[in-house]
């Protein structure tokens, strides 16, 4: 790992992208005690750890170009992961459709920052509060859709579909958003 920032940060992140096929591996075994809370605390574990890493690179200002390029890859891979594992869990089109747009949006985004960043204009397509809102409320969705057991009278599923919906619509909201701060640009003939 030569030239790689071995900061606390960068090894937090690390540590999210090493946690995935512990998670999926967690998740194609069948049937043993308490699957369910193993793979909402490895998701829930993921995702702390994403606000951790962020978190400790400010405050110990080990901030560096490979974690800020690093961080969302282990994000996106993360939650493109689980969407994936759970379309194969709910093979229908109510669970099929939203995790395309959810997959499909993180794909165009990350390639029109890319586009932007080649521009110098990275700062029009820069983290906005409704992408903030998005991923909690992506995160939340799959966290219920994996808990998966009834507690109670209280049925996880449902509340992880209602989520993943609102999830999809801000989705859609935030990718319009991106789109057009970045549409200038697009539109223009500049070249990267």
């Amino acid at each position: 790992m030569i030239g790689i920032p071995l900061t606390i940060p960068n090894l937090i992140t690390l540590f999210r992208i090493v946690l995935i096929p512990i998670f999926v591996l967690a998740f194609i075994i069948q049937d043993y005690p308490y699957q369910h809370y193993v793979l909402v605390s490895l998701f829930i574990l993921a995702s702390v750890s994403d606000w951790v890493d962020g978190f400790l690179a400010r405050r110990l200002q080990q901030e560096s170009a490979f974690g800020a390029f690093l961080d969302p890859v282990a994000d996106k891979l993360m939650v493109t992961t689980a969407m994936i594992l759970l379309v194969s869990k709910y093979p229908a089109w109510f669970m099929v459709l939203p995790a395309l747009v959810i997959v499909g949006r993180e794909l165009a985004i990350s390639a029109l920052r890319e586009w932007m960043a080649n521009l110098g204009a990275q700062a029009k397509v820069k983290v906005q509060f409704i992408g903030k809102l998005k991923t909690a409320s992506q995160l939340g969705a799959i966290c219920f859709l994996l808990y998966d057991e009834p507690i109670g009278s209280f049925e996880p599923t449902v509340v992880g579909y209602i989520l993943l919906y609102i999830s999809v619509v801000l989705t859609l909201w935030s990718m319009a958003v991106y789109l057009l701060a970045a549409w200038p640009s697009i539109s223009s003939n500049e070249k990267p």
